[in-house]
């Protein structure tokens, strides 16, 4: 008797550790998940100093990105990496001078040869962070296009990984509907045509026909969110100062 309750007091102490390791290792995980969302939310913002003609444009794709992606059926663990990627993909321009970032007008072509460098940077910038791998194939592979006409590697159709695939068709939209001092922005709708013309070309299209499957509306709103956060930040920095 006296050994079989010693048995069970054992069975009993180890029940316990494990339940107490598991618990100091989850939140050991949540530790280091903040700590990375914290450096990833520190290059965003040094990029934003740098870029400031694309503020908040990471904060967008991001969102865009995501709701793409969830469209598609893609799961919540290629989603976080998905999401991490989109946040860093023009990392590489902390590479590129800041006469070519900030020029008032369209760029020349040794000044364009220059940006297109951003995706190679943006990946043997980031390429020994280990955690960090599984996003890479969106810094690196943003600017491929479905045809094959992209940049760096001319990568063509399903040669493209999917994240980078959904990343462009949202990067471009954007782009297309925010104001650049060369041009206005485009209405959401007239983006929308420009992502169903480009199926096929530039963009998946599958990607394209998730996207187009989105209402308006949806884009509206996200933007305006994200506007939204960005103003609340932008007043709690300057009340800390």
């Amino acid at each position: 008797v006296e050994r079989t309750l010693e048995k069970r007091r054992l069975i009993r102490e180890n029940r316990d550790y494990q339940q107490r390791l598991e618990f100091k290792v989850a939140e050991r995980t949540r530790e280091l998940e903040e700590s990375y969302e914290s450096t990833l939310e520190a290059m965003i913002t040094a990029l934003d100093f740098k870029d400031n003609e694309t503020h908040g444009h990471s904060r967008r794709v991001v969102e865009y990105a995501v709701m793409v992606a969830q469209a598609m059926g893609v799961g919540e663990s290629e989603l976080t990496w998905i999401r991490r990627g989109a946040i860093l993909h023009d990392v590489g321009k902390i590479g590129v001078s800041d006469a070519i970032l900030r020029k008032p007008g369209k760029l020349d072509a040794a000044e364009w040869e220059e940006m297109k460098r951003h995706p190679e940077m943006g990946y043997r910038m980031l390429k020994h962070i280990r955690f960090l791998e599984p996003a890479l194939d969106i810094v690196h592979c943003h600017q491929e296009r479905w045809d094959g006409s992209g940049y760096p590697n001319g990568l063509k159709g399903d040669a493209i990984p999917l994240g980078a695939r959904i990343f462009a068709a949202v990067d471009t939209f954007d782009a297309m509907t925010s104001d650049r001092p060369y041009r206005a922005a485009l209405s959401i709708e007239a983006a929308r045509d420009e992502i169903r013309r480009f199926s096929g070309i530039q963009f998946d299209p599958k990607v394209a026909a998730a996207f187009l499957a989105i209402e308006e509306s949806v884009w509206r709103e996200i933007r305006e969110s994200v506007h939204r956060k960005i103003d609340a930040l932008a007043e709690a920095e300057r009340i800390a100062h």
